[in-house]
């Protein structure tokens, strides 16, 4: 049976380009959560006319509330850091029990004058160590994405070949986070080790922009080669 991943807050550019992408991948369907169902839908209904034109059929994409989005195999936390907390409350914690949950948060804090941005970490030192507190202790914690253009999403004719660092202390829960990003065009997943090597894998997000506005740069993205 194909795995189902679903998107908390997958109405915005990130989440939006990541279900197409996933679907496009033909290895698992995709549900597209938000506050309301109907903003869900009317994206799912994006997804699967782009999936109708490029004759893709192996997968499929529909759209409902955060809430109940959480029934999916496979949850990715698509939201400004700040809105996470809340939306974890609203929908409970209890659906989060036992489920693989994805954070691909960077917190940043820009300085338009000086064209830099700074990582904004919250006290436990990165958003996940932060989010981790937010869940259930059964809930399996992953970073991953973190590190991909934000425009490059939505761009589905251009390949996204960036190195991945795909970071959490469930080995299990790991490896299915790298079968996943390894379905994404050709996206390579590397284990970035523990959760707790967020703190550097949120930074580097902060540190490829600034280089990219300060060069003429465009869409930068990281490589381990």
């Amino acid at each position: 049976m194909t795995k189902t991943v679903g998107i908390i807050g997958g109405t915005g550019n990130i989440g939006e380009g990541l279900a197409r992408r996933i679907c496009l991948g033909g290895k698992f369907d995709v549900i597209i959560g938000s506050r309301e169902a109907s903003k869900a839908c009317v994206a799912a209904d994006g997804v699967v006319c782009e999936l109708k034109d490029r004759k893709c059929t192996a997968t499929t994409c529909s759209g409902t509330t955060n809430e109940d989005v959480c029934s999916s195999d496979i949850l990715i936390i698509s939201l400004p850091f700040e809105r996470v907390q809340g939306t974890i409350e609203t929908i409970g914690k209890a659906a989060f029990e036992n489920k693989i949950v994805i954070t691909l948060i960077n917190p940043m804090i820009r300085n338009p004058k000086e064209k830099y941005f700074l990582p904004d970490a919250p006290a436990e030192g990165s958003a996940a160590l932060a989010i981790r507190k937010m869940l259930p202790e059964s809930t399996r914690l992953i970073a991953a994405f973190n590190n991909v253009a934000a425009n490059k999403w939505m761009m589905l004719d251009e390949e996204l070949d960036y190195s991945v660092a795909v970071c959490g202390d469930d080995e299990e829960a790991k490896k299915t986070v790298m079968e996943l990003v390894g379905s994404v065009s050709k996206l390579k997943p590397l284990d970035a080790g523990p959760l707790a090597m967020t703190k550097v894998v949120e930074g580097i997000t902060p540190l490829v922009i600034t280089i990219a506005m300060r060069n003429g740069l465009k869409d930068v993205g990281v490589y381990f080669k």
